[in-house]
C-alpha cells in the first residue's frame, strides 16, 4: 500500500512511496494538521542520488515498528532538498547550530505551532551502532521531550530562532579602495589554503574556491602558496583521480580519502559543469595538460550519450548504486563503475592489461571492496594501446562500442533498471528532472569549453539547453526552477535566476554578435530584482517575496557550498550587465550588495569565495569594444573580469577600445597595443 508521496513527481519522495510511514509531502494541509493534532512535525531532507538516504530509507523508513510508532506520536514529512532548497538551507543551518555538522539526510524535529527546529541529526540507524541510538529510541526520547519539558523546549528554541535571524541579517560595510585590495588578497589566500592538498578526509571539488585561487594568480599578492601550481594541482587530481569515470566520462561527487582514489558514485550535473569551466579556464591560463582536454571532452560526451534529454535540457543526477544483476534486492554501490581482475584479465589482452597496470591504479586485490577503482598515475597523453583497452572497458560496460553509442536511455527508477533487457551492466537509476540552477551551471562550462577549446558543438549544446528554459520555464512572466516531462514545478529561487543570468551572459560572452543573450539576461534580470532584491539590507533573498510564507526565516545566502552562493554570481552578474548595457544603476546594486555581506567577508573569508569573486569584478571589471575578428583571438585566454562587445564604429587608425570601470583607455592601435591593455586592466589593483 502506498501513501501520500506515490503522486510526488520527484523521484526521491516517489522512493518513500510504499514506506509503512505516512508521510505528507510540506504543504499547508500537512502544517495545518499538525497544529491542530498537537503533533511534532518530523522533517526528512534529502535527494535522490543521496547514498545514506537510500540507506535510511530501506532500514528505519521501512521499518513497521518504527512507523506506527512515527504515524502515532508525529506529524512526518519529506522533502527533496533541489526541489527546496530554501527550507533546506534553513533547517541545515539549525542541524549545524545545534551539532556543529551537517549531512544528508538531515532530520529535523519541529515545533507545529511555529516550524521551529528544537533538535536534529542527519543518518539515524535502525537499530543502535556506529556509536548512534536506535532510531526508535530517538523517537521515543524527543516525544517524552516535547511533552514533559515544555520551559527548557520553549528556552531552546528562542535561542535557535534568535540565531538563525541574527544570521539572516548582518552587518554592512563601507568600501574602500585600499581596504579592497587587502580584503581580496585575504579571500584569495583563504581559498588557495582550502585547495591546497590535504593528507586526510574526504577530496571535494570545491570549484567555487578553485576558482578564486586561479583568479588571485594574476596579481603580485605575496603568499606561502604557489597558488599556481595549487591550482593546477587541483585540476590534475580531478582530472586523474577515481573521481573522474576514466572509461565512460563524467565526474563522481567526491573522494572518500585524501589521494582521490575511491569515489562516492554519484554524478551530480552541478559539480560536471562547473570542473568544465575550472578545467577550461586552467587550460586558457596556460596549463594545457593532456589530461584536461581529455576529460573535458570525455564528460562532453557522458553528457550528450547519458545525460540530455530529447527536448534538450539536461538531466540532474546518476545515483551511486546500482544493481549487479536482475534478481539483486538491492543496489550496490558502485556497482556500474568498477572491475574486478578477473574481469580485466578476460577482456584484455595480457599486453593490454600490463600497460593498463603501468599507468592506471589496477591490482588482483584491488582498492574498493575487492573491485578496482582506474585511477592514473601520471600525466600525459594516453597511449593508443590505453585507448583501446579503455574502449573495451566501455563497450564491456554499456554492451556497445562507444563509436556506435550515441546515446544511453536512463533508467529512471529501480523497478525499470531491473526490468529492462540492458545490452551490458544495469546502470544507475537517472533522475531526470530538469532542475534551472544546475543546468545553468552546465551552460557556463559548455559554453567557457566551447571557447577555450574551439568546439562549437559544446556551444551548441549549450544554447540548446538555454533555448528550453527559455521556452518552457516561464509561467504566467515567471521564471520556474523544475521541469518534470515537460511540466514546469515550484517557482525559481535565488540561485536559479543568478545561475542563469551568468549561463546566459556566458553564452554571450563566447559570440558577442548574438545579442539575444544578453536581451534575455537583462529581462530576466529585472524580474529577479522585483521579486527578490531585499530593499532594506541589499542582496537577495533565497525566495521570491511571494513564496516566502512557509519560512521562517527569509536568508540571503552569501556560502558557498558544492554550488556558488547565489549572491556572489549575482552580484558579480550585475557589474557584468553595467558594463555590457551601460546600465550604471546594476553598478548601484552590486555596490549595495558588496556592502551587504561586507562583514561575513572579513570575518569568515573561507565561507564565501564566490563573493571575493564579485568583489573581483567590481574592482578589475574590463570592457573590451573591438571586431569579431579581435574578440575571436581573445576569447579562449585567461581574463576573468573581462566583458566584450562587438563594434563598427571605432576610431581611425584603432582596432579596439579598452574600459576600465567608469573610464576608457586610448584607442588601442595594434594586436600588441590591445592585449597589453586588457592585461593592465585586470590588474588594476
Amino acid at each position: 500500500m502506498t501513501n501520500r508521496l506515490a503522486e510526488a513527481q520527484s523521484l526521491y519522495l516517489c522512493k518513500h512511496a510504499l514506506n509503512p510511514i505516512d508521510w505528507w509531502p510540506w504543504c499547508d494541509e500537512a502544517l495545518a494538521v499538525a497544529r491542530v493534532q498537537n503533533k511534532p512535525i518530523f522533517l526528512s531532507i534529502g535527494y535522490s542520488s543521496c547514498h545514506w538516504c537510500t540507506v535510511m530509507e530501506g532500514e528505519a523508513f521501512s521499518d513497521v515498528a518504527i512507523a506506527e510508532y512515527m504515524n502515532a506520536n508525529f506529524l512526518p514529512i519529506k522533502v527533496d532538498r533541489e526541489e527546496r532548497p530554501d527550507l533546506d538551507s534553513i533547517y541545515m543551518q539549525a542541524l549545524q547550530m545545534m551539532s556543529g555538522q551537517g549531512g544528508w539526510p538531515l532530520n529535523v524535529f519541529l515545533s507545529p505551532e511555529d516550524l521551529v527546529p528544537f533538535y536534529a541529526g542527519t543518518y539515524f540507524p535502525l537499530e543502535a551502532r556506529y556509536g548512534r541510538p536506535g532510531f526508535l529510541q530517538v523517537l521515543q526520547a524527543l516525544r517524552r521531550y516535547y511533552d514533559t519539558e515544555k520551559e527548557d523546549l520553549r528556552q531552546r528554541k528562542a535561542l535557535i530562532i534568535e540565531s538563525l535571524l541574527t544570521s539572516a541579517v548582518l552587518q554592512d560595510g563601507t568600501i574602500s579602495e585600499s581596504e579592497d585590495h587587502e580584503l581580496l588578497r585575504q579571500g584569495w589566500e583563504t581559498s588557495t589554503g582550502i585547495i591546497t592538498p590535504s593528507q586526510q578526509g574526504n577530496s571535494f571539488p570545491m570549484i567555487p574556491y578553485g576558482e578564486l585561487a586561479l583568479r588571485g594568480t594574476r596579481f603580485n599578492f605575496a603568499s606561502r602558496h604557489d597558488s599556481k601550481q595549487v591550482c593546477t594541482q587541483r585540476g590534475l587530481d580531478l582530472a586523474l583521480g577515481g573521481i573522474y569515470d576514466h572509461v565512460g566520462g563524467g565526474f563522481h561527487r567526491y573522494t572518500v580519502d585524501h589521494t582521490w582514489t575511491v569515489p562516492h558514485f554519484e554524478k551530480m550535473l552541478y559539480d560536471n559543469g562547473q570542473i568544465l569551466e575550472y578545467l577550461a579556464n586552467l587550460w586558457s591560463a596556460g596549463v594545457e595538460a593532456a589530461p584536461f582536454a581529455r576529460a573535458v571532452a570525455g564528460t562532453v560526451l557522458w553528457l550528450k550519450r547519458e545525460m540530455t534529454a530529447p527536448e534538450g535540457y539536461f538531466y540532474a543526477a546518476c545515483d551511486a548504486d546500482s544493481f549487479i544483476n536482475a534478481t539483486a534486492v538491492e543496489p550496490e554501490e558502485g556497482t556500474f563503475y568498477v572491475w574486478s581482475y578477473d574481469e580485466l584479465e578476460q577482456l584484455l589482452t595480457p599486453v593490454e592489461l600490463t600497460e593498463l597496470q603501468q599507468q592506471f591504479t589496477v591490482t588482483p586485490n584491488g582498492n574498493f571492496e575487492g573491485k578496482n577503482v582506474l585511477q592514473r598515475g601520471h600525466p600525459g597523453q594516453l597511449s593508443t594501446t590505453l585507448e583501446i583497452s579503455l574502449s573495451k572497458l566501455f563497450t564491456a560496460r554499456y554492451g556497445i562500442a562507444p563509436e556506435s553509442l550515441e546515446t544511453f536511455p536512463p533508467a529512471r527508477n529501480n523497478q525499470e533498471a531491473k526490468t529492462v533487457n540492458w545490452p551490458g551492466r544495469i546502470p544507475s537509476v537517472t533522475d531526470t528532472k530538469m532542475i534551472v540552477a544546475w543546468n545553468s551551471l552546465m551552460i557556463s562550462g559548455l559554453a567557457r569549453a566551447a571557447g577555450v577549446f574551439q568546439q562549437p558543438s559544446y556551444l551548441e549544446l549549450a544554447a540548446q539547453a538555454a533555448n528550453f528554459i527559455l521556452n518552457h520555464q516561464f509561467v504566467n512572466g515567471r521564471l520556474y526552477r523544475l521541469n518534470y516531462a515537460g511540466q514546469p514545478a515550484v517557482l525559481a529561487q535565488s540561485e536559479d535566476y543568478a545561475f542563469f543570468i551568468k549561463a546566459l551572459l556566458d553564452l554571450h560572452a563566447c559570440d558577442p554578435n548574438q545579442k539575444q543573450w544578453l536581451e534575455k539576461a537583462i529581462a530576466i534580470q529585472e524580474e529577479f530584482n522585483e521579486f527578490l532584491w531585499s530593499i532594506e539590507l541589499g542582496g537577495y533573498f533565497n525566495t521570491s517575496s511571494d513564496a516566502s510564507q512557509d519560512l521562517i526565516v527569509r536568508e540571503r545566502s552569501y556560502a558557498d557550498n558544492a554550488t556558488p552562493s547565489a549572491n556572489g554570481v549575482a552580484i558579480a552578474n550585475l557589474v557584468r550587465l553595467a558594463l555590457l548595457s551601460d546600465n550604471l544603476h546594476y553598478l548601484d546594486l552590486a555596490e549595495q550588495g558588496l556592502k551587504a555581506f561586507r562583514s561575513i567577508m572579513h570575518r569568515a573569508p573561507q565561507a564565501c569565495p564566490s563573493l571575493f569573486t564579485a568583489l573581483d569584478w567590481y574592482r578589475n571589471s574590463t570592457l573590451v569594444r573591438s571586431t569579431s575578428e579581435q574578440i575571436n583571438s581573445l576569447n579562449p585566454k585567461y581574463l576573468p573580469t573581462a566583458v566584450f562587445t562587438v563594434v563598427s564604429d571605432l576610431p581611425e587608425g584603432s582596432i579596439g577600445l579598452v574600459c576600465q570601470g567608469l573610464k576608457c583607455l586610448a584607442p588601442a592601435e595594434s594586436v600588441e597595443q590591445l592585449w597589453q591593455q586588457v592585461q593592465q586592466s585586470q590588474n588594476r589593483g
